[in-house]
């Protein structure tokens, strides 16, 4: 009999990625601290530059949609991860584990060209300072940002399209979440070939997109000579924090290429890593953002020891009237 005759009508999948994990518990108390601290300090960026008319520039956009795709594409599979290892609830619908799978990666596509279109913004800054903000206009920056997002959600597509039609004849899934290679190695077909298209593209954004973030800092590093050294300080600031998080992002996904195995080790550190490191990085390197953290922290210290004094006054004065 063959696999594609034996198919069943499968209404769930059960994540098994996790079973030789020795400390389940430990590891998932780990990721949800980590989730949670990446979720919050990309609110906070998001929160800031939303609410502020002064942060209403292309970099603060820019760095604003770094901040949703970060709470996007860490939110669509850590939260799944989590519940396995702390709740032990290790099953996930059929049509929950597409949506992840379709979801995990427009965030991954979006991670990439999220980061090349700040480093073409810091490009342009830097080679045409005069001409920069009539370049990039806000208009033109979101505009451009709503273009990456569909041209993410329609590459992504494919592999939505060509996983949900196939039979399945396992419901055990070998991986820590549901994504592509997951689902696909639970079919009753022979997935190399489906791998192999998915690999061209997937190379093809990756590459691309890195390649682009190279040049333009050759492309910078042919001007560092002419700037100023206050600017030479300004720009070094800009790409150190751009590089970081450039390395957070492409490191573990060339470690995978590597080391030519499904390191499933590397793959939650692609996801939770970036996502973490991004908003801290631009929350705390951000000249703007970071004044407006220790307004906040100062502003709240007040009713602190207003209140300390307000206790020693009502104190004292008990003393000096009691009877």
């Amino acid at each position: 009999m063959s696999l594609q005759n034996a198919s069943i009508k499968l209404t769930h999948f059960i994540i098994g990625g996790f079973d030789t994990v020795k400390r389940p518990v430990a590891v998932g108390v780990v990721m949800l601290i980590t989730y949670l601290l990446a979720v919050f300090a990309s609110l906070v960026n998001i929160i800031f530059i939303v609410s502020d008319k002064q942060l209403h520039k292309p970099m603060y956009l820019l760095i604003c949609n770094l901040a949703v795709v970060d709470v996007f594409y860490t939110s669509s599979a850590t939260p799944t991860m989590i519940g396995v290892l702390l709740a032990g609830v290790n099953t996930i619908s059929y049509v929950e584990c597409l949506i992840q799978m379709y979801v995990y990666q427009v965030g991954a596509t979006m991670e990439m060209f999220s980061l090349t279109i700040m480093a073409f913004d810091r490009l342009i800054a830097i080679i045409c300072p005069l001409q920069y903000h009539s370049y990039l206009t806000n208009t033109r920056t979101l505009v451009f940002t709503y273009i990456l997002w569909i041209v993410a959600c329609s590459f992504v597509l494919f592999t939505l399209v060509t996983a949900t039609p196939l039979p399945h004849c396992y419901s055990r899934l070998r991986y820590t979440f549901c994504d592509y290679a997951a689902v696909m190695r639970a079919t009753c077909v022979n997935p190399e070939k489906y791998f192999t298209q998915t690999a061209i593209i997937s190379f093809f954004v990756s590459f691309s997109t890195f390649t682009f973030i190279c040049l333009s800092y050759c492309g910078i590093l042919v001007f560092v000579k002419i700037l100023s050294n206050n600017d030479k300080k300004k720009m070094g600031s800009t790409l150190v924090s751009h590089l970081i998080c450039v390395s957070c992002l492409y490191g573990p996904q060339f470690g995978v290429v590597l080391t030519l195995e499904e390191n499933q080790g590397l793959v939650i550190g692609a996801v939770l890593g970036p996502c973490l490191v991004n908003p801290f990085v631009y929350c705390l390197r951000t000249k703007e953002i970071k004044q407006k953290l220790f307004k906040i922290f100062k502003n709240n210290s007040l009713p602190l020891h207003w209140c300390i004094f307000s206790e020693h006054f009502v104190t004292n004065c008990w003393k000096h009237h009691s009877p």
